[in-house]
């Protein structure tokens, strides 16, 4: 199965192009939709044909409605952490995407990822290394921790 990905418009031309030249099946925001087009449509264009969402907008994950709709259209989102230039974050989730195709192998959307871009440490090691891929929603439900049927009184 091809999967394709969908890039914001936060992520310009240049991550857009590096993916490509990478071998991946990409759709750019603006090729598709009108600059000003609201978030909560393209996250149900993406859920809805089953693409992979990678953005830089870090406040998405805290806003309510693109949360929901994220959920509710069953989108897989990736947000990219850290501020560098887009050819070099590009540069590090080229690197990384054995990683985020181990992530969609084990995690069904609805879900928002993390894209953390590789350690100084690490590219210091290796210019190569990938960065780390961590789930951010929906949270696992932590060992003794009540969840709302247990607080309800509700036995399973």
């Amino acid at each position: 199965m091809t999967r394709v990905f969908f890039t914001d418009r936060d992520l310009g031309k240049s991550f857009p192009e590096a993916l490509v030249a990478a071998g991946m099946a990409v759709e750019r925001h603006d090729d598709l939709f009108p600059e000003d087009y609201a978030d909560e449509k393209w996250l149900e264009y993406v859920g809805t044909n089953g693409r992979i969402a990678i953005t830089h907008n870090k406040w998405i994950r805290y806003t309510p409605n693109q949360v929901a709709a994220v959920i509710r259209h069953r989108a897989a989102l990736f947000v990219i952490v850290g501020s560098l230039p887009h050819h070099v974050m590009a540069r590090h989730f080229t690197n990384t995407l054995p990683k985020v195709l181990a992530f969609l192998e084990t995690h069904d959307p609805p879900f928002i990822a993390k894209v953390y871009q590789p350690s100084p440490t690490d590219l210091a090691e290796n210019p190569d290394a990938p960065g780390s891929v961590v789930l951010w929603h929906p949270q696992p439900i932590k060992p003794g921790v009540l969840d709302a049927s247990d607080d309800a009184g509700i036995s399973p």
